[in-house]
């Protein structure tokens, strides 16, 4: 299959026996990264999934039908929430949540009447680049230690060779099978993984097991229906707390700057779906929409109790190892993935793919993110022998892959600005301040012209 060939167009509905599959990938694709979010955050993995799958669907319906992407649990909001969490309280956290779905509104609303070029300007390839690498590669010390350590964090040989396998199958289903098999390379090597890791006996089963046994002991429909459904453990304003009585400015400033990288995240995003799919989302259906989705698909999220979504770099992958663009496979993934919120025997299933399993797909999809970070940079002609491009470039990623961070406590204000976050704010200003600016090509009608030539030569 040539590189640039689809094999789904982006509106191309996909048949009905291949359609359940090609959504599971995404499925699976995201799930990883969705769930670990509500993990790490002590929030709900069954809320996590529904809202990600609502908040998809919107962004699809917001942008036309136009856009091929999926929205999960956003890793930029991890420590904010934690911190938002110990400051106040989880429904104060939702609170900033529902803030940051605002700010995009917001911005959304700007480049409506204004135009898009002014944000370009603020966010070149140069700075949106290697914010994406830190993105990717601030994502990779999580990916290996899902692949190397236990749950008590120790080093395991096993779950080394587990991960190794399942990234093993997944690059061999890339690179060397044929026809459809080729294009769920991410699904079967979780399959393949899952199966290698009952082998070695890694998979927790005790939880199925129950499941099941209160499914088949059912003796009535009500036993049975409830033992298939699960509620959802939702937080919703103004029915499981008041929005007023958790708001304060501590809440603010932990949470709503952390909306400069998701949006930076975001138009990386666009950039690098563009590149993907040959068509320049920037330009139609409009960033504007699609950071409006974004931010409406955040706002649902905080109202139900979910993590703030963002478009999925995971999933991006997917879409450029497989050449399958469908928004239909990206609106079935999201409406398994709210389906799945709700049964309680496929949760399960899917919360027992341990970690090594996850953690070898995460390798390779991880490594997507920043590989698309260094792509933008290649793609944009970005001249990294000027001192200037350099300089931002490097700053950049130290400071975000090393994790630096800013806090100020005052009396009634505590202010933190995370890695991300700061390496995105110090790209801005230094893009801003020193001199010999590279001019950028913000047409839209001009972003893509050279990969047009190049997929007419092809």
């Amino acid at each position: 299959m040539n590189a640039n060939e689809k094999v789904l167009d982006v509106r191309d509905v996909p048949k009905w026996n291949k359609w359940l599959i090609l959504s599971l990938q995404h499925l699976f694709a995201m799930f990883g990264a969705t769930i670990l979010v509500p993990f790490l955050t002590e929030m709900s993995p069954s809320v996590a999934l529904i809202t990600s799958g609502l908040g998809t669907l919107s962004y699809l319906i917001i942008t036309k039908g136009q856009i091929p992407a999926y929205l999960g649990s956003s890793f930029a909001f991890i420590t904010p929430i934690i911190v938002a969490t110990q400051v106040e309280s989880l429904a104060g956290a939702m609170v900033g949540a529902f803030l940051v779905g605002i700010v995009y509104g917001i911005v959304a609303l700007l480049i409506n009447l204004a135009g898009v070029d002014w944000l370009l300007n603020i966010l070149p390839p140069v700075v949106v680049g290697p914010v994406i690498m830190v993105i990717g590669l601030g994502l990779a010390p999580t990916a290996i230690d899902m692949t190397m350590n236990d749950a008590d964090g120790n080093y395991s040989l096993t779950f080394l060779g587990v991960a190794a396998i399942t990234l093993t199958i997944t690059i061999v289903a890339s690179v060397f099978f044929k026809g459809f098999w080729k294009i769920i390379p991410i699904l079967l090597g979780i399959v393949g993984g899952y199966l290698v890791a009952l082998f070695a006996g890694v998979v927790n089963t005790q939880d199925i097991k129950a499941s099941w046994n209160e499914l088949t002991s059912a003796s009535s429909i009500g036993e049975f229906l409830s033992a298939v459904f699960t509620k959802p453990e939702f937080l919703i304003p103004f029915v499981d707390f008041s929005p007023f009585s958790v708001i304060s400015l501590s809440i603010v400033g932990i949470m709503v700057p952390i909306a400069l990288v998701t949006i930076t995240e975001h138009i990386g995003d666009q950039m690098v779906l563009s590149k993907v799919t040959g068509q320049n989302f920037i330009k139609k259906p409009g960033l504007h929409r699609s950071l409006l989705g974004d931010g409406i698909a955040t706002v649902i999220a905080s109202m139900l109790g979910g993590p703030p979504n963002t478009t999925y770099g995971e999933n991006i992958g997917v879409l450029a190892i497989t050449r399958v663009f469908s928004v239909f496979v990206i609106g079935g993934a999201a409406v398994l993935a709210i389906f799945f919120g709700f049964i309680d025997i496929i949760a399960v299933v899917i919360e027992s793919i341990p970690t090594p399993v996850m953690g070898g797909v995460s390798i390779l999809l991880f490594g997507i993110i920043a590989s698309s970070g260094l792509r933008m940079l290649i793609d944009n002609n970005v001249d990294l022998g000027k001192n200037r491009n350099l300089i931002i470039a490097s700053v950049i990623l130290v400071i975000g892959i090393g994790g630096m961070y800013i806090e100020v406590q005052l009396p009634d204000f505590d202010l933190q600005l995370s890695g991300m976050a700061l390496s995105a704010i110090i790209g801005v200003v230094l893009n801003l301040i020193l001199p010999g600016r590279d001019k950028v090509t913000n047409n839209p009608d001009q972003m893509f012209e050279a990969d047009q030539d190049e997929r007419q030569v092809s």
